[in-house]
């Protein structure tokens, strides 16, 4: 017996030490093998992989003598593999498995963020504005449209319990000495009874989905011995094995009120994928908007190099017209004056265009910023504005019908609905009173050492003598059987919590609704004012070329009636800067019809599809597709 407790308690000592063996500092991968390592794996920590925060080789292969030749699809690629929002809403989906996991095993789940960064903003003119949108690269974060008033921790608990269905193992080993004083000594024959055992109590609780809870437990008692000089038995053992079952019949049964917070946790991990879809949509529209205003910015400065060049030359040739005594020397001072004027302009426009590389270095990078080759050098894009000659848009009424269909924001809300759904059956099922019906079963055995000398006037019963193998043998033979059922019923007589629940769940549910119906208008109108405002772009950009073709000529028949002498200097400036204006309206009015283009993909939902982005890759964060040629250059 001494052996059998001994292997008992070295079992359950390694039980018990096993979780503080895997919990190291380190979180490691499993190498251990055999039954022990199987038997402790569920208490040791699990293997998660540390985040990398190394750039993909695609940077280098872009990367030619200081400078990174990208064209829009490397910076998308760039992003899909380097970008820290996407890669942080990649966590969400295992959030949701380990959710899921957690679920299955009956305990509430949590929250999992759905929260997506819109990106960073691009490089103003305005130095402070310009460091203020460096600073906050990340961007806003918006709600990804499935959030309600239903989401959160304090209406989860609300509702039937979920039971806990999973199985526990229990076990118990002590051991006791009780005295007690004896105002007679007839009966046990001493004064002070002292009795003293060894205990053990072990056994399995499970419970199920159904509302059905089982406990099968087993109690033994060890070498029980009393000082009693009238106990016929001493020491004795005792035994039991005992199958208690409960079920609910109101309150807390049913496969749907019970599961429903699995069912919530699988309606999750769709909404994570989504999630994540909607991050990358947000992401690459946002390169999409970066890449384009780098390529404006850079369009910008060469018009800028440009009137600088003809500032200069103008400058230049009145110099030597003002030494020879053609003009007047004020004239010179006039054309030297815009030539700094504009040599102003040209730094400045070279500032937002090294400000817009590296942010957009920041959004395509993990540690750009850390390394001194990428943050030295300098993006040159090699792909351009192109206005196609007409849009090829579908009626308005099918762009909303597109956009309803992909969004995934509307998936979404769906799922959000569903999960209110589930969280409102479960309290109204809270709403019944508790019933339960308890069914226990239980067999017993005695054993024990008999004392012939406290033979009573029917002498021994030697049924009871031995080990405690005697008293399993009792007990499995089922000698001495106890069975018990019964059925409880608790009514909360006014049930007002209860009540506030429901109404609170039903009221956010309601609200949950109009948040639904408030996202499709939404989306219906941003499809309206997008659909607008490309018309609008594309009419404002037609008329700029029109604007800057008119300028261009009245600045040619101002600087010839310059040369003939019929225009003063002051003409001949003002003609060039209106000139300049135009180049320049005509330059951003291309860059915004680009964005109301990106925009009006974006809320369709047809941003990925536009630029071919497979979104497999994006979760994986391996671009297949291999970087863009260079372009031609020495040794190359």
């Amino acid at each position: 017996m001494t052996r059998v407790q001994s292997a008992v308690a070295i079992l359950l000592c390694f039980l018990m030490g096993s979780p503080v063996f895997g919990q190291t500092e380190g979180l490691t991968l499993e190498t251990g093998q055999g039954f022990f390592h199987s038997l402790g794996r569920p208490y040791r920590v699990r293997p998660v992989a540390e985040v990398s925060f190394a750039d993909s080789l695609r940077v280098e292969k872009l990367m030619r003598a200081g400078t990174i030749y990208l064209s829009l699809r490397d910076a998308i690629a760039l992003a899909l593999e380097n970008n820290l929002d996407i890669e942080s809403v990649r966590y969400n989906p295992k959030l949701a498995r380990a959710d899921l996991l957690r679920a299955s095993a009956g305990q509430l789940i949590r929250n999992v963020s759905s929260n997506i960064s819109s990106g960073a903003s691009s490089a103003s003119p305005n130095v402070q504005s310009s460091a203020a949108a460096v600073n906050n690269v990340s961007g806003s974060s918006g709600s990804s449209g499935g959030t309600t008033v239903l989401s959160g921790l304090n209406i989860q608990l609300a509702g039937a319990a979920i039971p806990n269905v999973e199985p526990t193992a229990y076990a118990q080993l002590g051991f006791s000495h009780t005295t007690q004083i004896n105002a007679s000594n007839f009966v046990s024959g001493t004064a002070a009874l002292t009795a003293s055992g060894k205990n053990l109590v072990y056994g399995l609780q499970q419970s199920f989905w159904t509302g059905t809870t089982v406990q099968l437990y087993s109690s033994s008692t060890f070498g029980y011995n009393q000082n009693a000089s009238t106990a016929q038995f001493n020491p004795v053992d005792y035994g039991s094995v005992n199958l208690a079952i409960t079920q609910n019949l109101l309150n807390g049964f049913g496969l749907a009120v019970n599961k429903r917070a699995y069912h919530k946790a699988v309606n999750n991990l769709r909404t994570n994928d989504l999630v994540f879809k909607e991050q990358v949509i947000a992401t690459v529209a946002n390169v999409v908007n970066l890449y384009w205003d780098l390529v404006t910015f850079d369009d910008e400065l060469k018009v800028q190099q440009e009137t600088l060049r003809l500032d200069t030359q103008l400058y230049q040739d009145n110099k030597k017209r003002a030494e020879l005594g053609a003009i007047a020397p004020i004239d010179t001072i006039q054309a030297e004056a815009d030539m700094k004027a504009q040599q102003q302009n040209v730094i400045t426009q070279e500032s937002q265009v090294l400000r817009q590389e590296m942010i957009l270095k920041s959004v395509l990078t993990r540690n750009g910023l850390d390394n001194p080759l990428v943050v030295g050098a300098r993006i040159v894009p090699t792909d351009h504005i192109d206005v196609p000659e007409q849009d090829a848009l579908m009626p308005v009424q099918d762009l909303i019908a597109e956009a309803m269909k992909s969004r995934p924001e509307v998936e979404q809300n769906q799922i959000v609905l569903e999960n209110a759904r589930l969280d409102l059956l479960g309290v109204k099922n809270n709403l019944r009173p508790s019933l339960q019906a308890v069914v226990n079963l239980s067999d017993a055995g005695q054993a024990g050492t008999a004392i012939p000398a406290n033979a009573g006037p029917y002498g021994i019963n030697y049924y009871f003598a031995g080990g405690y193998g005697t008293v399993l043998n009792q007990v499995f033979s089922r000698n001495f059987p106890s069975y018990s059922a019964s059925i409880a019923l608790t009514i909360p007589i006014r049930n007002r919590a209860n009540q506030a629940d429901l109404i609170t769940t039903e009221l956010g549910y309601r609200q949950s609704q109009i948040q639904d119906r408030q996202l499709q208008n939404n989306i219906k109108l941003s499809v309206l004012n997008a659909w607008t405002d490309l018309r609008n772009a594309r009419a404002a950009y037609e008329t700029s070329i029109v604007a800057r073709k008119l300028q261009d000529e009245t600045l040619a028949g101002a600087r010839r009636r310059y040369e003939l002498g019929t225009n003063t200097i002051l003409d001949v400036v003002i003609a060039q800067r209106d000139d300049t204006t135009r180049q320049l309206s005509e330059v951003d009015a291309r860059n915004q019809y680009q964005r109301a283009r990106t925009n009006l993909q974006q809320i369709e939902g047809k941003t990925l599809d536009a630029y071919d982005v497979d979104l497999d890759e994006a979760r994986t964060g391996q671009v297949k597709r291999a970087p863009d040629a260079l372009p031609p250059g020495d040794g190359h």
